[in-house]
């Protein structure tokens, strides 16, 4: 069976002493099951702070670069994120693609760099409206997905997370319904199945994110293929992300 995972994904929200704060309360509050893991994405700046009180959640990098060291001002190494603790990291997102120009081969890159150094990669996939409104949603799905899992091993596949999320329902207050979010994962869990093989597509994780908060998540986290979220806003407040793990 496998277990959900919950993400919050900060983007570039809060100060370190807010994030301090924020981790204390909500764990001081947290009563999650056996079948959950939670975390949080922060901020770069906040990751080593952070990792220091927190003792339940999982402290989540945001991004990370593929080359061990040199000369790219700016950039965060795994070996510097190992080196504070931290064994998860978000790739792949709508936003480092758009905004910051990131391609299919880079993100690859850091998701096999990742893998060498056992992080777990949470891979994150989806479509702009313009291409969900022209029904090649799958089509766009499936080249990410092909390429972010070029020359990765049976093995390693399984420890990757992937996160679907339509670029049209982050931030926008509109969400896939849930018969949608349920069609795309499972179309993704099937692109894994036949990358690899049914003992991957059984075993890999699968979140949804993309305007879920604490009213919609039970009924996105009812659907066969979704094991769990990768929330933004909804992440930022102590009561509203305690809401999404009740």
């Amino acid at each position: 069976m496998r277990k959900n995972i919950i993400i919050g994904n900060w983007k570039m929200f809060k100060t370190n002493s807010e994030a301090v704060e924020f981790v204390k309360e909500v764990e001081s509050k947290l009563n999650i099951g056996d079948n959950l893991t939670a975390g949080i994405a922060v901020p770069s700046v906040m990751l080593s702070d952070v990792k220091k009180v927190a003792k339940k959640l999982i402290i989540s990098a945001q991004n990370c670069f593929f080359e061990a060291e040199g000369a790219f001002t700016g950039e965060i190494s795994i070996k510097m994120l190992k080196n504070i603790g931290v064994d998860h990291v978000v790739i792949g997102h709508s936003e480092r693609r758009d905004i910051f120009c990131e391609n299919d081969e880079m993100i690859n890159k850091k998701n096999l760099a990742l893998l060498k150094e056992n992080l777990t990669p949470i891979l994150c996939c989806g479509e702009s409206l313009e291409t969900y409104e022209s029904g090649k949603t799958k089509e766009w799905v499936k080249k990410q997905i092909t390429e972010a899992f070029k020359n990765v091993s049976k093995e390693d596949a399984k420890k990757v997370v992937i996160a679907y999320e339509p670029i049209w329902a982050i931030g926008t207050g509109k969400v896939a319904t849930p018969e949608i979010a349920q069609d795309i994962c499972k179309e993704i869990r099937m692109m894994i199945k036949d990358l690899y093989d049914e003992s991957v597509s059984d075993v890999i994780l699968i979140q949804y994110g993309g305007s879920v908060k604490p009213e919609n998540i039970k009924e996105i986290l009812s659907q066969p293929d979704i094991d769990g979220a990768l929330v933004g806003g909804a992440s930022l407040q102590v009561d509203s992300y305690l809401g999404l793990l009740k």
